[in-house]
């Protein structure tokens, strides 16, 4: 399995949450690391956002395609980001398109065992994989990308 934990790029301000739509910023870095993404993903891959508005403007920026799943919107807890995956053992590649704190705590978890306050980026991603190997369980971190890198 590989799992693409992209939060959303940069977003106005605003008091309604999931309304805020991506800055002039949020688009470029969004369309910067789509670009990127497009060209080492998989032929199939799922995407998966939050109820946000910030999270769908982003994940439009790879794809029309994208599933919403309002038990990863903002505040999420890990556990929840990790049962909509079904990771470890989901099949193909799954692009989570989310927020901070919680993209960070599941990175924490699946590579280090714990959850933890670690930060991922505005329009930055993250991509692990999983794989048994002789009934062992591998994860590694593939890459770590920050949008004003590409």
């Amino acid at each position: 399995m590989n799992l693409i934990l992209w939060r959303h790029a940069e977003a106005e301000e605003g008091s309604n949450d999931l309304a805020r739509a991506l800055t002039s910023k949020g688009q470029r870095q969004a369309k910067r690391m789509a670009t990127w993404l497009e060209a080492r993903l998989p032929d199939k891959y799922k995407v998966i956002c939050s109820r946000a508005r910030r999270s769908q403007d982003t994940a439009r920026a790879l794809t029309e395609k994208f599933r919403i799943d309002a038990t990863i919107d903002p505040g999420a807890s890990y556990a929840a980001v990790l049962a909509a995956v079904d990771w470890p053992h989901g099949n193909g590649t799954v692009i989570v398109v989310g927020h901070q704190p919680t993209l960070g705590e599941v990175a924490s978890m699946v590579l280090a065992g714990e959850p933890a306050g670690w930060t991922i980026r505005k329009g930055a991603l993250w991509w692990i994989s999983y794989r048994e190997r002789d009934a062992v369980g591998e994860t590694a971190l593939r890459v770590a990308m920050a949008p004003d890198l590409l």
